[in-house]
């Protein structure tokens, strides 16, 4: 098995471990892009649990993800093993409810945002 077979591999299983994944550049605590950063915030919105994969310094998944998608920028969101490209797709979808429809047959109940507390 060569390497281009072990990433997709590594890619597959992440996807079916995760009903929401994000691969983007940082970690859910720690992003470092603020498009990274849009897109936490965004699912946050939603209260469902997601996972996000760092893959800013590992460029052989990053070509991987890119080849897989046909989508060369991070981040890149799947949703239930399909991909979805970033927020600039997934935000208008929001808006007119789809988003909302998928992710309700996705986890079969609705999600439970997280509260913001407003300090000013």
């Amino acid at each position: 098995m060569d390497m281009t077979d072990q990433l997709q591999e590594e890619i597959d299983r992440e996807i079916a471990a995760n009903k929401i994944l994000v691969y983007g550049k940082g970690t859910k605590t720690m992003p470092r892009c603020g498009f990274t950063l849009e897109t936490i915030q965004f699912f946050e919105g939603f209260g469902f649990p997601f996972e996000v994969v760092d893959v800013l310094e590992n460029m052989p998944k990053r070509e991987a993800l890119s080849e897989m998608t046909n989508w060369p920028t991070l981040p890149k969101i799947f949703i239930n093993g399909k991909f979805y490209g970033d927020t600039d797709i997934v935000g208008p979808m929001a808006q007119k409810g789809e988003l909302q429809q998928i992710l309700l047959e996705t986890f079969g109940h609705a999600g439970e945002p997280k509260t913001t507390i407003n300090l000013h």
